[in-house]
């Protein structure tokens, strides 16, 4: 591999010759061997690119920016947020907990690249642009950072979490409609209750889903504030004046998002609850998931020997020694996803109590996780939808076999014969392993024809049966 020579503050680095980036990101490579390699979501780096552009037209408009180098920043952001570098961002997330590094590797490479369009060579020992003073001008790596933070979350949610979780909310609601008169037992502490309808257990399931996504949408307000022209501590200190209102209307163009700058420029630097309340709303629609999950594996279970009320459809051979086998795989791997999810909100709430003075020290970490959270409940869930809840159909004959063992049809009698005859009904129909019509005659309490009249399981599952 060949070598060019580059340099920084601290002196020469020593950089792969066919490699857009510069000194500082190549220190980071060397300083920050963790994990994977670039591990840094290409997400925070296209919004890294959305606010360089936005800055280099916002600093041009303000006078301190040549049209030149405006016009060279914003072809390289515009290749970058086509893709055509994703290679060329080689940090790990497990760095200065500003982004410092992430934010000079995309300052590096837009320098390097824009001063090659200009007809220059990565050799050269002046280039035309200056990663500091051009590309990050009126910036620094505390407003950056958290801003491509909410720039990438903002639209990872819009663009992924909420299409997917809206697509399953659709298919539940409409096996909600169609299972509606499907009555079956029901079960509290996982013992037979009294009656419902299939599309009433559906229908809560629904009512989750919404509930999840209104707070989700809800917390899109605070996540739609920008840091950017806080620069260092929140002053907006070495911003043109004008700068902040206008780089977020450039945002907000580019990225036809309704941005908006922060309302208060220390909070956004030094805090980042907008990430914590926008990922607890993904935390309680993972709790909601992994529920929606384990009801319908358990309510599919069997298919002979458990409960078996629905049918899953069958997607891939089950196991390697017992042939035949059938497993619920995709409820399997969305209740694996709420897991994780769970487990990155902890994550981002030990990152953001590490707001300490001026500035939040866990940025990487928390947008990472962010991201991935919201990526996998978006992904999970048209998972979901397409290989198992679309196929589910009711398995009628085993509705109707628990539905008429169950001795908890005896609540119907509650208000004919009171609570304690009822309850002797149920107790000796359990006892003699008999029925709890044929209890209720030999005990006396009821005929036939009154126990045929008033325990009718479909009248048991309310009004909207």
């Amino acid at each position: 591999m060949k070598y060019r020579i580059e340099k920084d503050t601290l002196g020469e680095v020593t950089v792969p010759s066919d490699k857009y980036w510069g000194a500082q990101t190549q220190r980071s490579r060397e300083n920050f061997k963790i994990g994977d390699e670039a591990s840094m979501p290409l997400e925070i780096i296209y919004g890294f690119a959305y606010l360089k552009k936005a800055a280099a037209n916002t600093n041009c408009d303000l006078g301190v920016l040549s049209s030149e180098k405006r016009d060279l920043i914003s072809k390289v952001c515009d290749e970058i947020l086509e893709g055509k570098h994703d290679d060329q961002f080689p940090l790990v997330i497990w760095q200065t907990g500003s982004g410092t590094q992430s934010n000079m590797n995309v300052n590096e490479v837009i320098a390097n690249r824009a001063h090659v369009i200009n007809g220059g060579t990565l050799e050269d020992a002046t280039k035309i642009i200056h990663p500091n003073d051009d590309v990050n001008k009126s910036q620094s790596s505390n407003d950056t950072f958290p801003t491509g933070m909410h720039i990438a979350a903002y639209k990872m949610i819009i663009e992924t979490t909420i299409p997917g979780l809206e697509k399953l909310k659709t298919t539940i609601d409409s096996k909600s409609k169609d299972f509606m008169s499907v009555v079956k037992i029901g079960r509290t502490h996982l013992m037979d209750a009294t009656p419902l309808t299939l599309g009433q257990v559906f229908s809560g399931y629904v009512s989750q889903l919404n509930h999840g996504l209104k707070a989700l949408k809800s917390t899109l307000v605070h996540l739609s504030e920008l840091a950017l022209g806080g620069t260092a501590v929140g002053t907006g200190i070495n911003t043109p004046k004008g700068y902040t209102e206008l780089v977020t209307k450039y945002i907000s163009e580019l990225t036809k998002i309704p941005f908006k700058t922060a309302e208060n420029k220390f909070e956004a630097i030094a805090a980042h609850d907008a990430i914590v309340e926008s990922h607890g709303a993904l935390k309680q629609l993972a709790v909601s998931l992994n529920k929606i999950a384990n009801d319908i594996r358990m309510l599919a279970s069997g298919p002979r020997s458990g409960i078996g009320e629905i049918i899953i459809p069958s997607n891939e051979p089950g196991s390697s020694i017992m042939p035949g086998k059938i497993n619920p795989t995709q409820c399997e791997a969305i209740t694996m996803v709420c897991a994780q999810v769970i487990g990155n909100d902890i994550s981002i709430a030990a990152g953001g109590m590490q707001g300490h003075y001026e500035l939040n020290v866990f940025k990487p970490i928390m947008a990472a996780n962010f991201l991935q959270s919201a990526r996998l409940i978006g992904s999970a869930c048209i998972s979901f939808e397409a290989n198992c809840v679309s196929g589910i159909t009711p398995n009628y004959i085993n509705l109707k076999k628990n539905l008429d063992n169950s001795l908890m049809l005896v609540t119907a009698l509650n208000t004919r014969i009171g609570y304690e005859k009822s309850a002797k009904i149920a107790k000796t129909a359990h006892e003699n392993g008999t029925t709890l019509k044929e209890e209720s005659v030999n005990l006396g309490y009821l005929s036939a024809d009154e126990f045929d009249k008033w325990v009718k399981p479909e009248d048991m599952c309310g009004p909207n049966n």
